[in-house]
């Protein structure tokens, strides 16, 4: 095996040759702000996880919602992995690899699950790519240039795997099979005391900024309890920032420009992700990235990054000079059978593995039906996952089949067509439905414009279940229903398969588009704005089109 010395200099000989040989084209100019959306990129140093897929998804409905309620309106959607740092040096270390190649083998594998979900990110960032390396130099210069770095003597309990220091008071010491050690109460995770000189970022000439910044946009951090912890958390006085390690301690990462000896700390190399994604410095606009869609109109995160998201990047932002994200939609973890995910137990849930046993919208609409609140913590449970689809492909693909039936098409066939619900009368059996689809698609666009994508679902959940009993109560099949009912109730159905069609879009993009196929509505037709109860697009229906194959004896 080759010594670590001819391995460290391996691993910054691909770096270098990494960071100087990709990049990307820059978009052209534009007056009107792209819609701009990010994921966390994720550390790449073991396969993904269900947590990453629900990260993924979720910014995935928010930009395809944006999509549709604006067509004319860019959309920039970020993802990537997060290559450097000390914890990918030593996975890859522990592998017997060169960080590069360690890197190169795994980030492939969240590319893959991007694709696998449907998922329509318009780049895919890695860290070691020369453009982002080159944003990192730049970004850290002008914090220098203003004053805001450093050099100082940084001591307190770091964290390898969290890539963090922590407080005294958010460390405690435990004991395990005899052995005696600490660990952050925040994560969990490991930690050790460090002492050593580095350079700093002066966080603390922000606090005040910051608590302003908050105080003045409640809306800023999303559900609000997250908003609320930023708030109290900015009560406390704040530490200026370590920003940098020794190049004798960590090699896998950025140079510290004029300073060989030190190497950039992982987290201002991985937060100037979102700027560097859309081409800063921006030096054809003299810094102003509004055409390239900065500030990101949302940031999705987990809460244990809030910090990082919420207080170290807005400072970072208010030092450039830069707008701040306009919101950060934070979520909790997903548990497996109400249990911790852990790789030691064995109970990480395999998201490919899901999606290949019973296709990616069923687990798209899963991840947004229980996981679409981001308050609390949810659970990965087989059982839950088979009774949500049975619910969907019941209340969805057996309510078309039902409608397009032969026997409801023999009844309607005596009487003129209804071309929409426009031509229904005003009948009393028929009142909850229409009040429903009247309500449904504002009342959609409400929690979608609050961040409540459960609740947003759910509106088009209970439009399709008056739809489902409107067609039981009125029975429209049976032969003592009379022609013009079964007519009216068709067309009703009709269109509340159309209204929640175009809604399901976001969520479940292949199943939607079938329907709305199946329902003869013309691509040009599947804008939020055509939601609204009443507008045209029911075409040449396809009667008998099975939306989900699914071999339901697995539910």
């Amino acid at each position: 095996m080759k010594s670590l010395a001819a391995a460290r200099s391996l691993s910054k000989r691909a770096h270098v040759l990494r960071c100087s040989r990709r990049g990307y084209s820059v978009p052209a100019q534009s007056d009107v702000k792209p819609y701009y959306i990010t994921t966390p990129i994720f550390y790449p140093n073991a396969a993904p996880h269900i947590g990453h897929l629900h990260s993924l998804v979720v910014a995935d409905i928010f930009a395809r919602h944006a999509r549709l309620s604006n067509p004319g309106r860019p959309v920039r959607f970020v993802a990537g992995t997060d290559e450097h740092g000390l914890k990918i040096q030593n996975a890859a270390k522990a592998k017997g690899m060169d960080p590069l190649s360690f890197c190169d083998e795994l980030s492939i594998h969240f590319r893959n699950l991007i694709k696998k979900a449907n998922v329509t990110s318009t780049r895919f960032t890695r860290t070691t790519e020369r453009q982002h390396c080159d944003a990192v130099s730049h970004l850290w210069k002008e914090l220098d240039a203003r004053g805001l770095i450093y050099k100082g003597r940084h001591e307190g309990w770091y964290s390898v795997s969290d890539e963090t220091f922590y407080p005294a008071t958010q460390v405690a010491q435990v004991e395990k099979d005899g052995v005696e050690y600490h660990v952050s109460t925040t994560s969990g995770s490991r930690v050790e005391w460090q002492s050593e000189d580095n350079y700093k970022f002066r966080l603390s000439a922000f606090q005040d900024s910051l608590a302003a910044h908050y105080a003045a946009r409640p809306d800023a951090i999303q559900p609000p309890q997250f908003h609320a912890d930023v708030v109290n958390a900015l009560q406390e006085p704040l530490e200026d920032l370590s920003i940098s390690r020794k190049r004798s301690r960590l090699t896998w990462g950025i140079p510290v420009p004029n300073d060989p000896e030190h190497t950039i700390y992982v987290w201002i190399d991985a937060l100037t992700v979102y700027p560097s994604s859309v081409n800063y410095p921006w030096a054809a606009t003299n810094g102003d990235g509004f055409s390239e869609g900065w500030p990101p109109n949302v940031q999705v995160i987990g809460k244990d990054i809030l910090r990082f998201h919420a207080i170290y990047f807005p400072a970072m932002l208010q030092a450039l000079g830069l707008p701040l994200t306009q919101t950060l939609l934070t979520h909790s973890h997903w548990t497996v059978d109400r249990a911790k995910m852990s790789k030691s137990v064995g109970n990480v849930a395999d998201p490919i593995k899901a999606m290949d046993e019973l296709g990616v919208d069923l687990v798209r609409y899963y991840l947004a039906r229980v996981g679409g609140r981001f308050k609390d913590d949810v659970d990965w449970s087989q059982e839950q996952l088979q009774k949500h689809s049975r619910e969907i492909i019941s209340l969805l693909g057996n309510l078309f089949l039902r409608t397009t039936s032969a026997k409801i098409a023999k009844r309607v066939a005596a009487v003129p067509p209804r071309r929409g619900p426009a031509l229904v009368p005003e009948a009393s059996a028929y009142a909850p439905l229409r009040a429903a689809l009247n309500a449904l698609a504002p009342t959609f666009e409400a929690h979608m414009a609050r961040f409540q994508v459960a609740d947003a679902l759910e509106a088009v959940v209970l439009a399709l279940q008056e739809a489902n009993l409107l067609m039981t109560q009125a029975a429209p099949w049976a032969k003592d229903t009379p022609p013009a009912v079964a007519a009216d109730v068709q067309a009703l159905v009709f269109e509340a398969l159309r209204e929640c069609g175009i809604l399901l879009q976001p969520f479940m993009p292949e199943k939607a588009a079938l329907l709305l196929d199946s329902l003869g509505v013309s691509e040009g037709q599947r804008t939020i704005a055509d939601a609204a109860f009443g507008k045209p697009g029911i075409g040449d229906v396809r009667p008998g089109v099975r939306l989900f194959d699914v071999d339901m004896s697995k539910l």
